[in-house]
């Protein structure tokens, strides 16, 4: 083969080989591609495979415990209905079954049998108050009731009473008995044991008691800041004059206003007048200094004893 012939061959191989290692080239980038979409769609699926074969467990769920439901003694307390029975009792007849009184003691107790006054006899009382109920086995109670008289006798009752479910109804079983009244309980000794001079405690007490009882200047003045207390209105009393101001600590006692934000708890005895006579008043303050003088933190209710601070 001539020289130019070969050399001819050699030109026409060369585009060939270099196409086909062109098309080696993209045939290996292909390949390179679907090996990294394989990979990549191997994550979802192998996950999906991992939850498939995954064994289930089912934990059963804990059933709730039911909730018991209590009806309260006091919602079926039938201190209310012996009292009217008891009321409409004393105020009854044998002589005469017609009246309302003795129509209302029959139907709230039908077996029991009304009282015979003498003729004349002041046995009426003036007032009818239930004072304590015990309850006992069975839904039934005892209801002990006050009868108080206008010259001054007092007599306690006690009557049987059957209570219904949930205390939406009640009978009087049977007729009353008189009983002794509840003793008289020990009383614990007061915390308010530190006596409070005259000075700017009890001169602030004085000036809120006659805003907030006579209606003399406007009660915010002597209250704290945040608190709201609204005068008695109308104003029951012409004026009332502070008897005595006893605390529970030391700083209420103080010859200076204390340090702002010092609180203290006072016992304040009072006395009010109007135009009936004079009446003596007890009320329970807290008191909280601030900028040197003491303002109406809180009026409260009640008498705190030894172990009750608030």
């Amino acid at each position: 083969m001539s020289p130019a012939k070969q050399a001819s061959e050699s030109e026409a191989a060369a585009p060939m080989a270099a196409g086909a290692r062109l098309e080696a080239m993209r045939r290996r980038v292909r390949l390179s591609r679907l090996a990294v979409w394989t990979v990549i769609a191997a994550g979802p699926i192998a996950l999906c495979v991992a939850v498939a074969s995954t064994p289930t467990t089912v934990e059963a769920a804990t059933p709730a415990k039911p909730t018991a439901v209590r009806t309260s003694a006091a919602g079926a307390d039938p201190g209310g209905y012996a009292q009217l029975f008891v009321s409409a009792w004393l105020r009854s007849s044998a002589d005469d079954a017609t009246t309302a009184q003795a129509r209302l003691a029959q139907a709230l107790a039908p077996d029991v049998e009304l009282p015979d006054p003498a003729a004349g006899a002041q046995s009426k009382p003036q007032s009818v108050t239930a004072v304590r109920s015990a309850q006992r086995t069975g839904g039934t109670w005892s209801v002990t009731v006050a009868a108080q008289y206008a010259d001054g006798r007092l007599r306690y009752y006690a009557v049987p009473v059957a209570a219904g479910g949930a205390g939406a109804s009640f009978a009087v079983t049977g007729a009353p008995g008189v009983v002794a009244g509840p003793a008289r309980a020990e009383v614990a000794k007061s915390s308010y044991g530190v006596s409070v001079p005259e000075g700017d405690l009890s001169s602030a007490v004085g000036e809120f008691f006659a805003a907030y009882l006579t209606g003399s200047g406007e009660v915010s003045r002597y209250l704290a800041p945040g608190v709201t207390l609204s005068a008695v209105s109308p104003a029951p009393y012409t004026a009332v004059s502070v008897q005595q101001v006893s605390a529970v600590e030391e700083a209420a006692s103080a010859e200076q206003v204390p340090a702002d934000g010092t609180k203290v708890r006072v016992l304040v005895q009072a006395e009010a007048r109007d135009a009936d006579g004079r009446w003596p008043l007890a009320y329970e303050l807290v008191l909280k200094a601030r900028s040197g003088r003491w303002e109406v933190a809180a009026l409260e209710s009640g008498t705190v004893q030894d172990g009750g601070a608030r």
